[in-house]
């Protein structure tokens, strides 16, 4: 069906689940899948609130029943997410609470263009920042507090080795133009499995996947919390590395340490199970952002390629800038990081020395 016949669609059934109150439909966002979003104004008070979401998921390309299912567990949680007003699972419709049009990407203004500037001057916009991500920090431990085996699917070896496998198809062959030789081949196999050795050794908790200043909008309470649907039960350390290494705003270091510090001392007070030492929790958060970021890079290459979706690559030197910065501190990651030098043409590949 096209977008303008699930459009009149979805307006039908608007019309079942709102009878007889008056409301205008106009576009509220998108996202790099097949959803959309509408904000839906109502004539009068009767709901409770002057504006709601819809949503328009159409299947088979999407599936709401994940959406429905993590946002009661935030919900339950105590995190403030849109509650389900109404749902059509068969058709790919929900009707859900507004929480606003203010990101926390809008909220904090300009974005530089690498992980070493900073978006912000001193004062009041950087007394700001640090109190929406003390907010952001406390409503995650909230969400991992709240976890329970077997409520989310495993963020597994599988699951994580095809986020990994994103990297080499489609940034270096496809983005890139890279022929993914042998050398370079073992090069991503051995790097691949020190990463997921480590992933797979962190405490497991719930994980939204997508913790980052696009899906979390100033709100009262702060943050509303957006595109949970892809949540999974996995490596502790995940979501913070998507709130501090976040591909849209860059932090420097010294502020994503103390982030990360104010972190994991909520943490220990909540008897999460972080590590008890500061050092090994740090390196564990930049051990998961490895792997996050060849994932993210991946992605935005296939949005650009296959989806059409030029606007990611304009933050990919954000990512790389995350991933060299991990490169450098860990010996582990030299041949990776080599790789990315030969590649991106910073050095002269004589042979293969990957």
């Amino acid at each position: 069906m096209t977008a303008a016949g699930r459009l009149t669609e979805l307006e039908a059934w608007l019309a079942t689940v709102l009878p007889g109150v008056e409301h205008t439909l106009a576009p509220a966002s998108a996202d790099a899948s097949f959803r959309r979003y509408f904000r839906v104004t109502l004539a009068h008070e009767v709901h409770g609130a002057r504006t709601l979401i819809a949503m328009d998921a159409p299947p088979p390309m999407e599936d709401c029943r994940p959406f429905v299912r993590v946002a009661k567990l935030l919900v339950d949680a105590g995190v403030h997410a849109p509650r389900v007003l109404a749902q059509d699972l068969a058709r790919g419709f929900l009707l859900l609470d507004d929480l606003g049009s203010v990101t926390y990407l809008d909220a904090l203004g300009p974005r530089p263009p690498l992980v070493s500037d900073t978006c912000l001057t001193p004062g009041a916009a950087t007394a700001r920042a640090h109190g929406l991500y003390l907010d952001a920090i406390d409503a995650l431990v909230r969400w991992q507090q709240a976890s329970r085996e077997g409520e989310l699917p495993p963020y597994d070896a599988a699951l994580l080795r095809r986020e990994l496998d994103l990297f080499p198809d489609w940034y270096l062959a496809k983005h890139l133009g890279v022929a993914v030789d042998a050398p370079m081949r073992d090069t991503l196999e051995r790097t691949f499995a020190l990463v997921l050795a480590n992933n797979l050794a962190q405490p497991r908790v719930y994980v939204h996947r997508d913790y980052h200043s696009r899906n979390l909008m100033l709100a009262t309470p702060n943050p509303g919390v957006l595109d949970f649907q892809d949540a999974v039960h996995g490596p502790i350390t995940y979501d913070l590395v998507s709130l501090l290494r976040d591909a849209y705003v860059a932090w420097d270091e010294e502020r994503q340490l103390d982030w990360a510090v104010r972190y994991w001392e909520r943490a220990r007070v909540a008897a999460l199970p972080v590590d008890a030492d500061f050092a090994a929790f740090w390196r564990d958060f930049e051990w998961m952002g490895v792997q996050r970021q060849l994932k993210v890079l991946g992605i935005f290459a296939r949005l650009w390629h296959r989806d059409g979706k030029a606007g990611y690559v304009a933050d990919m030197p954000r990512v790389m800038a995350y991933l060299r910065g991990a490169c450098r501190r860990y010996a582990a990651f030299g041949p990776l990081l080599r790789l990315l030098d030969a590649v991106e043409g910073r050095a002269q590949a004589t042979g293969h020395t990957f």
